[in-house]
């Protein structure tokens, strides 16, 4: 069963039935019914009283109490590899320029490493690069959880395209693809 045009479906049609105009010399167009459409109105909003506003208290802060909130670096590093390109990384069509193995670094060492090591792979045009991490003791490591977040870090930011995990035969969860923009 068909149901009743709802009156802001009328009205609606109405305007856009308003906007045909026939060609000279046409028949005019025969309409079935004319409808008298109310125009729907928006519920009117409450007014609020300025007294209650008066009773409320200015809200007065000290300046020393402020404290700087410390910025975050994400947690993890800006975007992924696109779909195709790791999928080349993968079956290897895309070479891999660098690997860096951070078996065995602890976090003061691993952090430097692995910022020279990026940049050195950017100024040497490598589009990719592979970073073992290891898994860690019962797949928690330190190294694989924080080094997303030294790559996010602005410092080499401007130099990373992507971060994904990688495949299998590269080491898996304890390594990812890192790819390297273009240098300008």
């Amino acid at each position: 069963m068909k149901r009743p045009p709802r009156p802001e479906e009328l009205r609606l049609w109405g305007m856009v039935a308003d906007t045909v105009h026939a060609r000279p010399g046409d028949k005019p167009l025969k309409l079935r019914a004319k409808v008298k459409i109310k125009p729907v109105r928006a519920p009117k909003a409450a007014k609020v009283q300025p007294t209650h506003l008066a009773s409320i208290a200015p809200l007065r802060i000290d300046p020393s109490e402020i404290k700087p909130t410390p910025v975050r670096t994400p947690k993890s590093a800006p975007g992924h590899i696109e779909p195709n390109r790791r999928k080349r990384l993968i079956k290897e069509h895309d070479p891999i320029g660098a690997r860096l193995d951070l078996h065995g670094f602890d976090q003061d060492q691993a952090r430097p490493a692995l910022e020279a090591f990026i940049r050195r792979a950017y100024a040497d045009g490598h589009r990719a690069v592979l970073i073992i991490t290891g898994k860690g003791k019962i797949g928690h490591g330190v190294l694989k959880k924080r080094t997303p977040e030294w790559l996010a870090a602005p410092a080499l930011r401007e130099m990373i395209a992507g971060v994904s995990q990688a495949d299998q035969r590269h080491g898996g969860e304890g390594a990812l693809y890192v790819a390297l923009k273009r240098r300008a």
